[in-house]
């Protein structure tokens, strides 16, 4: 079924004039058509518009063949990613009619790629207050399980990748939303280096915390992905002037070698993992193990210093950014969002203050723990669970295992590593040094080849 290839074989197909860019796009366009309804990944679906950038790659590539593995091959935005002429509604009625004048960085490089946008993904709203009910969309749902949740914000990313209705997509992770529905969808997902990739265009929701990057099916498919919307931008003052790795090259299956640290205090006394999923993790490190890594343990920052400092930083500048809508028109706003944005109007100049110093401190020591290993692993999540309306006051309440790396600014891939009883996935979590990605990338390839969960995709009716 050709809406269930990955980037990587869809490409070499077209590159071999054994699959066109339009018989690609119109079997995701049935997947969509059949099954969407029911999961609710797509808010726009950009169908003429797609049609004819599958013509236009189809042409181009029957002319001059492929300019790279990503022309012709159907993908969607989170819709916070503002897109000339398509409307970008952060799911909220505020922004129900807003059209964008101008793409954002990752769509510039997504189209200069040859890619073909196929729509924009469900997210929370304004990629923070969900899932709810009372915003300009309903949530989507799991493609594992329609009652289960896709977790956020990047949820309609994960869930369409998941579901075969595109190849790939782009999210946004402030505290864990690429990783985190990532994990909920069995798919991969990458945080990478803040800085790695450009947020121009993308809607704020914590100016020092928010990473833009990639989702897809498989590792190699998120390498190709970040190989193309990596890079630096003049008009993103966080973005780093730094080269672009061949990511998909570092993609050698070889991780003999490595040193792997798992912060055990994380997982068995600061918030521990179930049993199942403990389980899970003990299988792939034992994976690693037998591919040739050592395996020890790791020392870290407390969960709860790293998530406290966050949540400080984050409901501050959450506040900074919606303050005047709350104050002029709260009624646009979904009850989750509004309770959040108001917690931060509590926050002090001198807290918001000393959060951000302590994080630069905390940053710090983790990246000492780097001295001695090359990648620290553990579980993303717990398998998703019930879709229900979020208690808003859980983001003040709950530490996971996601945020702590959006405070650092490190690399962090998301990536299935099994699955539950019911047949939810488990999710591992690799994390690298700063700008490594190519080394997180390739060790989650090499465990993708030597595990079958990649032959497993959710059934949809």
């Amino acid at each position: 079924m050709a809406e269930f290839l990955t980037i990587a074989e869809a490409a070499r197909r077209i590159a071999a004039r054994n699959l066109s860019p339009v018989e690609l796009l119109q079997a995701c366009l049935a997947r969509v058509d059949a099954a969407d309804a029911q999961l609710g990944s797509f808010v726009t679906l950009t169908r003429e518009r797609a049609l004819a950038e599958a013509s236009q790659a189809e042409a181009e590539i029957m002319r001059d063949g492929p300019r790279g593995p990503l022309h012709g091959i159907p993908y969607n935005l989170k819709d916070i990613f503002e897109t000339a002429g398509i409307r970008t509604t952060a799911q909220s009625r505020l922004l129900a009619e807003h059209v964008p004048a101008e793409d954002c960085d990752a769509q510039a490089r997504l189209s200069a790629a040859g890619g073909v946008l196929l729509g924009k993904a469900a997210t929370w709203e304004f990629a923070h207050g969900g899932p709810s009910w009372d915003v300009l969309f309903p949530p989507c749902r799991n493609p594992w399980d329609l009652e289960k949740d896709p977790a956020g914000s990047s949820s309609g990313s994960a869930a369409s990748v998941a579901a075969g209705m595109v190849l790939g997509t782009m999210g946004s992770d402030t505290g864990g939303s690429i990783r985190g529905p990532a994990a909920a969808c069995g798919i991969a997902g990458l945080k990478p280096t803040y800085g790695r990739v450009s947020r121009r265009g993308v809607l704020p929701n914590c100016f020092s915390h928010d990473h833009a990057g990639p989702l897809a099916w498989t590792v190699e498919d998120v390498a190709i992905l970040l190989g193309v919307v990596a890079g630096f931008d003049a008009r993103d003052p966080a973005c780093a002037d730094l080269p672009v790795p061949d990511y998909r090259a570092a993609l050698t299956g070889e991780v003999r070698g490595l040193r792997i640290g798992v912060p055990y205090r994380w997982i068995e006394e600061e918030v521990p993992a179930t049993v199942p999923t403990r389980a899970a993790l003990d299988a792939a490190l034992e994976v690693y193990r037998g591919l040739g890594a050592e395996v020890v343990p790791v020392e870290l920052p407390t969960l709860r210093e790293l998530n406290d400092c966050k949540r400080i930083i984050a409901i501050a500048e959450l506040f900074a950014i919606h303050a005047e809508t709350l104050r002029r028109r709260p009624e646009l706003l979904g009850a989750s969002l509004r309770f959040r944005i108001i917690a931060g109007a509590l926050v002090r100049a001198e807290d918001y203050v000393q959060a951000m110093r302590l994080r630069t401190g905390l940053a710090q020591r983790l990246q000492a723990a780097f001295r001695s290993v090359d990648l620290i692993m553990l579980p993303t999540a717990e398998p998703a669970g019930k879709l229900q309306p979020g208690k808003p006051e859980t983001l003040f309440t709950r530490d996971n295992y996601t945020s702590p790396f959006n405070v650092s600014g490190n690399p962090a891939l998301s990536l299935c590593m099994g699955f539950t009883e019911q047949g939810m996935p488990f999710a591992l979590q690799i994390v690298g040094r700063p700008f490594a990605e190519a080394t997180v990338l390739r060790a989650g390839d090499a465990y993708e080849r030597a595990t079958p969960w990649r032959q497993i995709r959710p059934m949809l009716v």
